[in-house]
């Protein structure tokens, strides 16, 4: 199965093959497994994977990803302090509005996205579908992203918040929300599959906008018994995956076809990659301080608030991750595909949640609180699986039967 993402943008394609140059092609019997070959991530450096040679995870990323933990952490802290001692920001980044989210979130948002799709090997889309593996995947993603996590989140979110309906329901709203933005980031970074991480991000999108919505009513109003949940329109959700995804989706297939047709294969993967990747982990910071600029006051002010939720979050992001990385060990997926379900399963649509509890709920809601908790405790926690699960990758690979 041909790999559909340039991981290392320094590699030409080997035209004659049409696989990315220094990539491996999986074993026909590993095809059948639904495994495949150890992929290193964005910006990472290709080495030998022999012993003798081998690197540590941490001295294997490049510079801008072994320090991402320490960017990412000043980012949340200089939003917090500009939205503590800046009164004014807080209001202005929420004036404007495009699909309910504040224009300087909604940018972030689509520059985080488009060097990533741009990666993706779209031309090869017909072949990878023809394979059974792609359809397991799926079908093991469905199962993870749309019955255990949300069930998880619901009865975690009872346990932690029985007296915090507010809370509680925005917690659940977190936890229906796949994400379809950050997951790329985390699954590039730990050296996951990326042909099956855009595939997974493709079908969790198509079925946020089928699902969401009646799986909030659901959740909140049915299980919960609160009638305000049944403000959550189809509109609001599917409108929010179309434009954030649809959008740099759209751009970077054209770009992708325009340029590798007008310029050549070798100066698109070689030139123009390496200058569009860090512009994906500069969208994530940017959008990660005017997040946390625009909602610091908040979270500050109600820190007990904030503590009760990230005790259920931190449980459920550890949760998913570790079972889902347990179960596809024990199917006999390989490294790659094994991270790339579990960072999907693991991964939440903060943007999305943090939407539609505004608009349900209103900016100032414990919902919306609750949501803007979410990436707070999402992105620590889901770097620190990001180094340990790299430490061990190596050596799963070695022992695969």
């Amino acid at each position: 199965m041909p790999a559909l993402a340039s991981t290392d943008a320094s590699a030409p394609p080997d035209t004659s093959t049409g696989i990315v140059a220094n990539e491996t092609v999986p074993q026909e019997a590993d095809a059948e497994k639904g495994l495949a070959p150890l992929q290193p991530g964005p910006h990472e450096k290709q080495s030998d994977p022999g012993p003798a040679t081998q690197t540590s995870a941490f001295k294997a990323l490049g510079w801008l990803d072994r320090l991402l933990a320490l960017w990412i952490f000043l980012a949340m802290a200089i939003g917090i302090i500009l939205g503590n001692f800046v009164p004014k920001i807080g209001p202005a980044l929420q004036q404007g509005k495009f699909v309910d989210v504040s224009i300087p979130i909604a940018i972030g948002l689509l520059v985080m996205m488009y060097p990533i799709l741009c990666k993706v090997r779209y031309e090869a889309l017909p072949e990878v579908f023809s394979h059974r593996a792609i359809w397991k995947q799926i079908a093991f993603s469905i199962f993870i992203n749309w019955i255990v996590a949300p069930f998880l989140m619901l009865g975690l979110a009872w346990a932690f918040l029985p007296d915090e309906e507010g809370l509680r329901e925005g917690l659940i709203l977190v936890g229906l929300a796949r994400c379809i933005a950050m997951v790329l980031i985390w699954n590039g970074l730990a050296g996951g599959d990326a042909e099956y991480c855009a595939i997974l991000v493709a079908v969790n999108s198509i079925l946020q906008m089928v699902l969401y919505a009646p799986m909030a009513i659901l959740f909140i109003s049915v299980m919960g018994g609160d009638a305000a949940a049944n403000v959550i329109s189809y509109s609001v959700v599917a409108t929010s995956v179309a434009v954030f995804l649809g959008i740099p989706l759209g751009a970077a297939v054209i770009t992708r076809f325009v340029l590798r047709k007008l310029a050549g294969a070798e100066w698109y993967d070689s030139v123009f990659l390496r200058f569009l990747s860090p512009w994906a982990l500069i969208g994530l910071l940017y959008t990660v301080l005017v997040l946390f600029a625009s909602q610091g006051r908040q979270v500050v002010q109600q820190i007990v608030s904030v503590v009760r939720v990230a005790a259920p979050l931190i449980v459920y992001f550890i949760v998913v991750f570790f079972v889902t990385l347990w179960i596809a060990r024990r199917a006999g997926f390989s490294y790659p595909l094994s991270a790339t379900q579990s960072f999907t399963a693991a991964s939440n649509n903060f943007e999305l949640a943090i939407a539609v509890a505004v608009a349900a709920y209103g900016p100032d809601s414990q919902q919306a609180l609750a949501a803007t908790v979410g990436p707070l405790i999402e992105v620590p926690v889901l770097i620190g699986l990001v180094y340990l699960v790299r430490m061990v990758a190596r050596r799963w690979e070695s022992s695969k039967v």
